[in-house]
């Protein structure tokens, strides 16, 4: 599918109005706060305006989306959260010294556990609820899949068994390998996704009349394009100014250190989560699956390469190996996962293993 030409009718006005009023007012609360101690109402406010922000990203994302098409969409979708996250690893970690040498590990791991059994396990029992058995193209989300699985144990899994470098982590050239490799398998997928195999990844299923609004005019993906670089550049810099309540918030509670990379995915793919599920309602549970392991994909594709590069001015270790408990939950993720997409159909069943999984992640993280 081409994208709309000009003659598209203009929607600017349709573009709801608290879109175009969160992006400016978190870039004047990030002023405000920039370089100040936060009292409990300055606080409350950067956490609200970071949310947010966060929100009409991604709903900015979404009228790109409308307007370049599938797979296109979902690939900005996955994008634009995948630069919040990111933005959030390097922030945190140039400011919290050596407690966040594990941050980026902790971040990455969690947004593959966040995407590949909490928002698809999500999306399947959703769409399952409402529509009984749906199907998707297996060949696609299995492929999607089998790169993430392969990106995350390049990344994440081998520094724990390097012995090059002390403890769980990799050396300079190691570090550039990964770095390297995870780009151009992220580059191969993108490839395949949006021009060799396109048609793999369009939804089986066509039937919602919502699917088939008019898109937004170039004039409103445009000024959607605009206020999603200053929803983003509000992200970074409200999380800059929020990161010590944060992380002090996580000490008080005698919680790990990795509830803090936890709570970054959370919030950075709560969207996306949204998304996914409204598109499993719609039985288009193809679109959720991209949005889920495309995120995956991104997450870890993009993060590795610029967590690379971060690590030339960044001081400390940066420790990427995973430790024995996620590994056992990788490796079920892994083949729960390859059990659900082999089929092309989803049920309830899957739905819940998956969820159940998630839930297994989140107990153990507060209480490893």
């Amino acid at each position: 599918m081409n994208p709309p030409t000009d003659t598209a009718p203009d929607t600017s006005a349709a573009l709801p109005r608290w879109s175009l009023l969160v992006p400016p007012l978190a870039l004047v609360l990030l002023v405000v706060s920039w370089g100040r101690d936060l009292n409990p109402v300055l606080l409350i406010l950067v956490c609200a305006a970071l949310g947010g922000a966060v929100v009409a990203a991604v709903h900015h994302a979404e009228v790109v989306a409308h307007r370049v098409g599938e797979p296109f969409g979902t690939l900005i979708l996955a994008v634009a959260v995948t630069v919040i996250e990111v933005a959030l690893i390097v922030t945190l970690m140039s400011s919290g010294g050596p407690d966040s040498s594990t941050l980026a590990r902790d971040t990455v791991f969690a947004a593959i556990m966040i995407t590949c059994n909490g928002i698809v396990g999500l999306a399947l029992l959703a769409g399952a609820l409402r529509h009984r058995v749906q199907e998707f193209r297996a060949h696609a989300s299995g492929g999607a899949l089998a790169v993430t699985l392969a990106l995350v144990t390049l990344s994440l899994v081998l520094p724990a068994f390097t012995t090059s470098s002390a403890g769980p982590t990799f050396t300079g050239p190691q570090l550039a390998f990964a770095g390297v490799a995870s780009l151009t398998m992220y580059g191969v997928f993108v490839f395949v996704q949006t021009k060799r195999h396109r048609d793999y990844f369009l939804p089986k299923t066509d039937s919602t009349p919502d699917e088939h609004a008019p898109a937004p005019s170039a004039r409103t993906a445009w000024v959607s394009l605009g206020l999603l670089a200053v929803c983003l550049v509000s992200v970074v810099g409200l999380a800059k100014a929020v990161s010590p309540a944060l992380e002090a918030a996580v000490d008080g509670l005698g919680a790990p250190r990795t509830v803090v990379g936890l709570l970054i995915a959370l919030l950075v793919l709560l969207p996306e989560t949204v998304a996914a599920v409204r598109a499993a309602l719609r039985d288009r549970l193809q679109v959720s699956l991209n949005l889920a392991l495309g995120s995956a994909l991104a997450s870890i594709g993009l993060t590795i390469p610029a967590i690379a590069l971060a690590s030339i001015w960044l001081t400390g270790p940066l420790v990427l190996g995973l430790g024995a408990k996620e590994m056992v939950l990788l490796a079920l993720t892994g083949a729960v996962g390859t059990l659900t997409l082999v089929s092309g159909r989803a049920t309830v069943l899957q739905g819940a293993v998956h969820l159940m999984v998630f839930s297994a992640f989140l107990f153990l993280a507060v209480t490893p």
